[in-house]
């Protein structure tokens, strides 16, 4: 006689799962800031905000946070892409390993936001009334080339959903 077995599961993110892939992307920008002086605690705790809201509700594709001279990414910056793991499995990663000691001479902070199709499906009145509510009411821009190349080196999971940080790096 054989048997046969059926395993079904499902993943549901919540605010909880949301919350836990923030908090690492804040642990990595506390550790841009002990290396190089930005960003501010407050802006830290501002983009967790805005992470936990975009994750949450769908609208997250791509953040990155990072130096930039001459309209260009460079080492250090960090760029957090957000994709639902359609029922696969996924590391979650501790966060870290900002490497320090980079040239940031001549170069400022910056961060870029790229929306996914879910925020696009809203309406201009629904996306102005978002935006609001956060702490970054961000408007059109350029993105930024990239001075160097991206290396994938971390994965936050939760959820069924998972955010993919690439690191700017130096040729």
């Amino acid at each position: 006689m054989a048997s046969s077995y059926t395993i079904s599961e499902t993943a549901t993110f919540t605010l909880t799962h949301a919350k836990h892939m923030a908090a690492k992307v804040a642990a990595d920008l506390k550790r841009l800031q002990r290396f190089y002086g930005y960003p501010s605690d407050q802006d830290i705790a501002n983009y967790e905000t805005e992470v936990i809201e975009l994750l949450n509700n769908g609208y997250l594709g791509t953040l990155t946070i990072g130096f930039k001279r001459d309209n260009s990414w460079i080492e250090p910056t960090l760029r957090y892409t957000a994709h639902d793991l359609a029922g696969a499995a996924a590391n979650d990663d501790d966060p870290g390993r900002v490497r320090p000691g980079a040239n940031v001479s001549g170069a400022s902070l910056h961060n870029f936001l790229t929306y996914t199709m879910a925020w696009n499906a809203l309406s201009a009145t629904e996306q102005d009334a978002f935006k609001k509510r956060m702490p970054f009411y961000r408007t059109g821009a350029t993105e930024p080339t990239i001075n160097g190349y991206l290396i994938n080196d971390r994965i936050y999971s939760a959820g069924g959903r998972a955010l993919n940080r690439a690191s700017v790096r130096s040729y």
